[in-house]
């Protein structure tokens, strides 16, 4: 379990203000000293993350926030990573303190928290304290709740059922391509092994494929595309799929036959962390933009370019050969994420592998409130090579999404 990415957890966020026993609370459903405790208002600085495996759910991740009433220039900092905390999380534990008789805060908690869709579990500690009545909390939240004592571990039990009990159920998908594949599927990956490639190792998106084809009992091979056509003419068949690095779609779809399906990692990654129909959707915005529009390129990751970066380099000069003239291009990586997007024209995501499910959906439901449409790294390549239509069709069964009327297999398709 300790394996297990922290992007593929269930993430539990506990909120609540300074003091309230946040820390002890985690440090008393993990069992170990996880989160420094004082009673000291403000001992939380940054969030901390504490992964383990809560039974009977599987492997999860706790954080710990600063509290949302801190105050001062760096408690205005702190509140924003609180804030920020709340676009990855997926189950939330508000914890309050029965002196506290005030809510104002809380309701405010609890809004940002709806508009995320999160579910909250309300937790009243301190009750070797002060005993405290559920009633008095119930008729301003809608929200369940349980009174425990972290210090004293009462209820931590029940807690950790409720817990299990309201856990989102679909925070992961049950898997990134095997669903769709019959066993016995043959699967060719084409990874190409780049100046951008990890030295002796493949990408996070390549490794979860591979493992998931495996799960699946699919047959798996790896090819760097300089091999990809050496590899078919040594098969006896057609593959069942093709999946491969976006960056090389128009080499690839010119080597592979029409009627073999094809797809890449990228794609695949916007299916399983985010929403597929809206990254189609939004990929036509590609033909609204002119020169002198912006542009955001998000990435999850953090990481020191290269020459030919695709975020930096390669993105940028395909939008704006389609644009037919200059674009302002903005690149943010890791959790920086404007508030305000409402400048851009268009968003492009990376596939988001470093993320959790909860964390792509929170963006792409900001970019749905503010009307910007929002793609991914594979959908512009794809839709500016005239294949989307191609490299999608897999999942329209499944989830009814289509590509936009008018993508077709293209020229580039078509080997013109």
């Amino acid at each position: 379990m300790n394996e297990t990415p922290k992007a593929n957890r269930l993430h539990i966020a506990v909120f609540g203000r300074r003091n309230a026993g946040k820390s002890s609370l985690i440090n008393a459903i993990t069992g170990q000293e996880v989160a420094l405790v004082s009673d000291h208002p403000g001992t939380t600085t940054d969030p901390v993350y504490k992964a383990m495996e809560l039974l009977p759910l599987g492997p999860v991740v706790f954080i710990d926030t600063a509290g949302l009433d801190d105050t001062g220039e760096l408690g205005e900092l702190r509140v924003k990573k609180t804030i920020q905390v709340m676009d990855k999380t997926d189950l939330a534990l508000m914890v309050f303190s029965p002196e506290n008789s005030d809510f104002t805060l809380e309701k405010e908690w609890h809004r940002m928290l709806q508009q995320r869709k999160t579910p909250i579990i309300g937790v009243v500690n301190k009750i070797d304290i002060k005993d405290a009545d559920l009633n008095e909390y119930t008729k301003y939240f809608d929200f369940p709740f349980v009174k425990v004592s972290a210090r004293e571990r009462i209820n931590i039990g029940k807690l950790k059922e409720m817990i299990t009990e309201y856990a989102p159920s679909d925070f992961e998908l049950p898997a990134l391509i095997g669903d769709i594949l019959e066993p016995k599927s043959l699967v060719v990956l084409v990874a190409p092994q780049d100046i951008q490639a990890p030295k002796n190792r493949l990408i996070l998106p390549q490794v979860q494929t591979i493992r998931d084809l495996l799960d699946h009992d699919c047959m798996a091979l790896i090819v760097k595309d300089t091999e990809l056509e050496d590899l078919l003419k040594n098969l006896n068949r057609h593959p069942d799929l093709v999946i491969t690095d976006s960056q090389v779609f128009y080499k690839v779809v010119r080597i592979i036959p029409e009627e073999v399906p094809l797809t890449s990692f990228s794609i695949i990654m916007s299916r399983y962390k985010g929403d597929l129909g809206t990254f189609i959707k939004g990929a036509k915005a590609i033909d609204r933009l002119k020169p002198g529009d912006r542009v955001l390129i998000a990435e999850a990751c953090t990481h020191h370019p290269l020459r030919n970066d695709i975020g930096r380099e390669k993105l940028p000069a395909l939008l704006e050969s389609r644009a037919g003239g200059k674009l302002v291009i903005d690149v943010k990586a890791g959790s920086d994420f404007p508030e305000d997007l409402t400048p851009y024209s268009l968003i492009v995501h990376c596939g988001a592998c470093m993320f959790n499910r909860k964390q792509m959906l929170s963006r792409i439901i900001r970019a749905q409130q503010q009307n910007v449409p929002i793609t991914n790294y594979g959908m512009v390549f794809a839709y500016t090579a005239g294949i989307l239509r191609r490299v999608t069709a897999m999942f329209e069964e499944r989830k009814g999404v289509r590509a936009p009327e008018g993508e077709g297999y293209g020229e580039l398709a078509q080997g013109r």
